[in-house]
């Protein structure tokens, strides 16, 4: 059986770090595969092979890898998808997260569409922090967008967060050129005048955008350059830690982010692995390799030999992907729907990217 180190038992050990010297800090941690949206820049397929459900890992499991991981120096975990609030009874497994000595924030990314009638729940367990995916005002652009409709249920998500949590919640763009950005300001005002924090993303080249056009990337010099031209200089915000966006301050005070994987990679300070639901731990994004934990191996090793293994594989790490992609540029090879098919775990909704 694994064991599950509570508050108040023994110290943690000292960080593991990879070959170019980045400590593992955060897990992002995939609990389903399945989306109830179809984005165009994640999804944009008819249909999917998805994981089979006997092969999840349930909450206790998932649990234990998330200690294993603690006792090796990861603070932070974020909850993801596919979209994490499909997987029944999600609180659940916040209440077990909060429960681990050494880990400081529970954090969650989601589409929002159920978030209205379980943020009370989940800020109940121990949720932290919560990111929204907002890329559109406008209920016929989101639904072209995503195949679904759902604006409505989006808004009503980000205020019930707002609500029920005591951290301001992220929203999170995906701009594409022709698609959503001349939305750019406008977003920004939303979340001024909800209170919330916008990160804008440049559209990423990732295993499951399928019909990614390096055309429709707007780059972070020029959402920049938008921004400024309105509301003038945008001051660079002090970063900590690994986090992936550069945040901006404006003279009125509001607070901004821009993930820039496309264009400008933070290869050299990611600080992330990845866990999927079915126990596939994978170092980078872009990685077509995962550590098998499944079921049979989480509830044969203890805490130590789970701990052991994922620093012999964190230790080996060699990963830099964007930054290659950006360095191969239109030579590189997309991965084929059929290669997909053939292994799920490519794509990026099972990652949980």
């Amino acid at each position: 059986m694994v064991r599950i180190r509570v508050a108040g038992s023994e110290t943690m050990t000292d960080l593991v770090r990879d070959t170019a010297g980045r400590p593992l800090r955060n897990l992002r941690v995939s609990v389903t595969d399945r989306c109830n949206l179809r984005c165009s820049y994640c999804m944009p397929e008819e249909d999917y092979v998805w994981l089979p459900k006997e092969r999840l890992l349930h909450y206790g499991q998932l649990t234990a890898i998330v200690a294993a991981a603690v006792d090796l120096g990861v603070r932070k975990v974020r909850l993801t998808g596919g979209e994490p609030l499909l997987r029944r009874e999600l609180w659940r497994f916040v209440e077990q997260l909060r429960a681990l000595s050494g880990l400081q924030e529970i954090a969650m990314t989601t589409n929002g569409l159920l978030m209205a009638e379980q943020a009370e729940q989940l800020f109940g367990a121990g949720l932290d922090r919560v990111t929204i995916s907002m890329d559109t005002l406008h209920a016929d652009r989101f639904r072209t967008a995503t195949r679904r409709d759902g604006l409505s249920a989006t808004l009503e998500g980000i205020q019930a967060a707002a609500t029920h949590g005591s951290a301001p919640v992220k929203l999170n763009m995906v701009v594409q050129r022709g698609v959503n950005d001349d939305e750019v300001l406008d977003l920004l005002h939303f979340a001024r005048e909800g209170g919330h924090e916008l990160r804008y993303i440049e559209y990423m080249d990732v295993d499951g955008a399928t019909r990614w056009d390096p055309t429709q990337v707007v780059s972070r010099q020029e959402i920049l350059e938008r921004i400024q031209e309105r509301h003038g200089p945008a001051v660079p915000v002090d970063k900590v830690g690994a986090a992936p966006a550069d945040r901006f301050r404006l003279d009125d005070g509001t607070v901004f982010g821009v993930i820039s994987s496309t264009t400008q990679p933070f290869c050299g300070t990611c600080d992330r692995a990845r866990l999927t639901a079915d126990g596939r731990l994978f170092t980078c994004l872009y990685a077509t390799e995962g550590l098998p934990l499944g079921p049979g191996v989480v509830q044969g090793w203890s805490t130590e030999r789970l701990s052991q293994e994922i620093r012999q594989r964190w230790a080996r790490r060699i990963d830099r992907g964007a930054e290659e992609r950006l360095a191969l540029g239109s030579e590189r090879s997309p991965t084929s729907v059929p290669e997909l098919r053939a292994d799920p775990h490519l794509e990026m909704h099972t990652k949980g990217g």
